[in-house]
């Protein structure tokens, strides 16, 4: 939406949605947006906080582009009518309210309570309103990317895509001169995630089929804090709560994080994630608990209405009792290789957001920059497409989707058993705490379940879980891949055969076989 808002008007913009426009997880972001915004906070601060979350792995150039931009995003989304806090100074005079999560060592993420994903999409949404040249195809999700080799002539432009109508069943066909995929990341692939339903890796797997490479897949973060009930799934508990105060706590009340990070609750989120793992595994516990009882219940209701609501639902006041919480898949830190302009190795095709690897987050992603780094980056390519004008637009035909040697499946439970064995192995082997055995084991799992899936595919005819499959278990086996070439631990990827960091970091960057 950013970029579409961010075009002439002049451009025909088709904004294909796997679900309604707004689902996605933008929307479910309760944190807010990590920026530069007052006078004791600065550009080198922030950066540096960034680089050290990365654990050796960010870009400097590109976290310096990123964090410069962030004053103007915000400004910008103030303009377009984003209601951010606000709070009330001394002298009468009111100002942003700012607040402070792990790695930061300021306040600086604005937000809008605890649903400022929300908050931010309906705004952008709203404004798309107005743009007649922008077209919304609702429940389409993408089949694959058309390039010019694919369809037979020399040269690797993208030129389009295929994408099934999941209203009609039929594959369509859209060409377009730029393709842009902010299709989200991957944590799908995981039992356990905070993402929603569409964050099935499609972006990445369907770039990488087109000859994209791919980075840095191993660094998978696993947000700290999910609520633990029987009755909700993929429900977040925003790191904010850690930032006004909330403490981790064993089963038995007592406080664990100080032995494990000097910065305790406000550890950057790869430490804690790793903390509340050990202490489950020790204990063999099912969860632990976050606690901010402690704080006044007009303060937790205020700031945190979201979460303060859908708990009581659930039977727990959280001004009165501690959350029960566990670890789980929140975000993809590697992605489809692009420049600064969110070019990828295809020309033409543009990756923004998660789907993207820019070098911005490194080996784990520092809190509320992911939002920013959307916004930032679909500026900038949104500027580059507008410097494209004179590129040259193919003209000769594409063929239309065939497929006249499928039939209807009569087999759908290989689809949803594959799911099922797909996510728990990724879970138990690819999870917050790998080896070399776990490792080799998931890789030999995904193979076959690769050659099942494409036996399937080639035979009958497409569906969405089918596509989803599909695609998870190839971004399944590049993240497999990419963890067995990192033998070290840092950030995100964590082995206890590896346990020590190597004195030169580098990128993992996987090639596609043909393109290689």
């Amino acid at each position: 939406m950013t970029l579409a808002l961010n075009l002439g008007k002049h451009y025909d913009v088709a904004m294909l949605c796997k679900d309604e426009p707004n689902e996605g997880s933008t929307y479910y972001a309760q944190g807010g947006v990590a920026a530069v915004l007052n006078e004791y906070d600065s550009i080198q601060s922030h950066l540096e906080d960034t680089l050290i979350a990365g654990a050796g792995l960010c870009h400097r150039d590109v976290v310096q582009f990123t964090v410069e931009h962030s004053p103007d995003v915000i400004n910008w989304l103030i303009e377009l009518g984003v209601n951010f806090d606000t709070q009330t100074q001394s002298d009468g005079s009111t100002e942003f309210h700012l607040t402070k999560e792990g790695g930061h060592s300021h306040r600086r993420v604005i937000h809008a309570a605890d649903a400022t994903g929300k908050e931010i999409a309906l705004t952008l949404s709203h404004q798309l309103q107005s743009h007649s040249n922008v077209k919304i195809f609702q429940k389409y999700v993408a089949v694959d990317l058309i390039t010019k080799d694919r369809i037979g002539h020399k040269g690797n432009n993208c030129l389009g895509a295929y994408a099934l109508n999941l209203g009609t069943g039929q594959v369509e066909l859209f060409r377009a001169q730029f393709v842009v995929l902010a299709t989200g990341g991957a944590s799908k692939v995981y039992l356990y995630t905070s993402n929603p339903d569409t964050a099935s890796g499609d972006g990445v797997a369907i770039a990488w089929r087109a000859g994209c490479r791919v980075g840095n897949l191993e660094f998978n973060q696993f947000h700290p804090t999910c609520l633990y009930h029987p009755d909700t799934k993929s429900f977040l508990i925003t790191e904010a709560l850690r930032g006004e105060g909330a403490k981790l706590l064993l089963p038995d009340g007592k406080p664990f994080m100080k032995e494990f990070d000097n910065r305790e609750e406000l550890a950057p989120r790869d430490i804690v994630a790793r903390a509340i793992d050990h202490e489950m595994k020790r204990l063999g516990c099912d969860c632990v608990y976050l606690d901010i009882s402690h704080k006044e219940p007009e303060f937790i209701k205020s700031h945190f209405p979201t979460i303060y609501d859908r708990c009581l639902e659930l039977g727990i006041d959280i001004t009165r009792s501690p959350i029960p919480i566990v670890p789980a898949a929140h975000y993809t830190c590697g992605g489809i290789v692009t420049d600064m302009n969110g070019l990828t190795d295809l020309p033409n095709l543009y990756a923004i957001g998660e789907c993207s690897f820019t070098g911005l987050h490194g080996a784990n992603r520092m809190a509320s920059n992911s939002l920013l780094e959307c916004m930032v980056f679909a500026k900038a390519a949104a500027e580059h497409i507008q410097q494209q004008e004179s590129v040259e637009h193919w003209k000769a035909i594409i063929p239309p989707w065939d497929e006249s040697q499928v039939t209807n499946s009569d087999e759908d439970v290989i689809i949803s058993h594959n799911w099922e064995e797909l996510r728990r192995f990724m879970w138990d082997y690819v999870g917050i705490v790998r080896t070399d055995k776990r490792l080799q084991r998931a890789r030999r799992r995904v193979q076959l379940l690769h050659q099942e899936v494409t036996e399937y595919y080639s035979n009958y005819r497409i569906s969405n879980d089918l596509l989803e499959l599909r695609n998870l278990i190839l971004v399944a086996d590049l993240i497999i891949q990419s963890a067995i070439r990192r033998k070290e631990s840092r950030g995100l990827h964590y082995t206890l055969d590896y346990p020590d960091l190597l004195d030169e970091p580098t990128d993992t960057i996987l090639v596609p076989p043909r393109f290689g």
